[in-house]
């Protein structure tokens, strides 16, 4: 059937009238009578009986009206969803998640909530480390991410503060395990298995070890969350973690964490993206999700940046 003879016939029937209807659809009163005699004679049936007070249905053409209305219905809102698809986001965008944060916690979030919001954009999750994360951004290969740093001016990146992050030592349950809470200088006589010196997480250590005039005994560098897992599970030494990657660990095998205190070393996570290359409307608008994510994290900066303007 065709869906204008049917938009025809509905008015036809609400008004009552095939004169008035012609008015109202701008068409010619025969040309109107031919469309609706066309239509009876694709169902088959008799829709309208004239009487002296205008036009009324038919049985079958009260049947087809219900229908009819549910058909133009439909057919109104799907016009009505592509335009608004046509208007809505669209396009690739691409966010850095440093592995062994609690950044890596976001993906499954990140990626059901721009689904829902905007299902024309498709991301693309990269999951490597700061470093080469940030040089992405630099090069114009990534739109943002979130990684552990900002705490220093880095030419060519603007950083957005997310949370902060104390960091554990964690090892494996055939080794006595410390206090709760451990002054970092017991750290010195064990066994560490830790990232490359560029690794930020890295750098606080050995930065930490020197205020107190020691340096961690590393025995091996290890960038794989997996095979540092394994490590630990070995029983082979200890490494030091932020809180969400030594939670993980700790639950994945017969391990211990401890709080590193005398000095406490908090690794900052921020939101890392160009500081001259504009973001994209998509890119904006996973950035936004992104922030919102974030700012329900424990210890989220986002949160009590929010408090405090809430209460100034």
């Amino acid at each position: 059937m065709n869906l204008r003879r049917l938009q025809y016939f509905v008015k036809i029937v609400d008004i009552g009238s095939l004169t008035q209807a012609a008015d109202i659809l701008h068409v010619a009163q025969p040309a109107l009578s031919q469309q609706l005699a066309t239509l009876e004679g694709e169902v088959s049936q008799q829709l309208l009986l004239r009487t002296k007070r205008g036009v009324v249905p038919t049985e079958a053409g009260k049947v087809l009206y219900r229908h009819a209305q549910l058909i133009l219905r439909q057919c109104e809102q799907a016009q009505a969803d592509m335009t608004a698809a046509a208007k809505g986001l669209s396009g690739a965008v691409s966010v850095g998640l440093a592995p062994g944060t609690a950044a890596a916690g976001l993906a499954l979030p990140l990626l059901r909530t721009v689904r829902a919001r905007h299902p024309g954009i498709l991301l693309y999750l990269n999951e490597t480390y700061g470093t080469t994360l940030s040089e992405l951004i630099m090069n114009g290969r990534m739109d943002c991410a979130v990684l552990y740093g900002g705490k220093t001016t880095v030419h060519g990146l603007a950083f957005v503060p997310l949370l902060r992050e104390r960091l554990y030592v964690v090892g494996p349950s055939s080794i006595p395990a410390p206090p709760p809470d451990v002054p970092l200088a017991a750290l010195a006589d064990m066994d560490l298995y830790l990232a490359r010196p560029y690794n930020v997480v890295r750098k606080m250590v050995n930065e930490a070890f020197a205020g107190i005039g020691l340096a961690p005994r590393v025995v091996a560098e290890i960038e794989s969350a997996s095979t540092l897992t394994a490590v630990i599970s070995e029983g082979l030494g200890s490494t030091v973690l932020p809180e969400s990657m030594a939670r993980q660990v700790v639950a994945s095998c017969d391990a211990w964490q401890s709080v590193i205190i005398e000095p406490v070393i908090e690794a900052p996570l921020a939101l890392c993206q160009s500081d001259h290359l504009p973001l994209s409307e998509p890119a904006q608008a996973v950035k936004d999700i992104l922030l919102d994510l974030v700012a329900d994290l424990p210890g989220s900066l986002l949160a009590e940046k929010s408090r405090r303007k809430g209460q100034s």
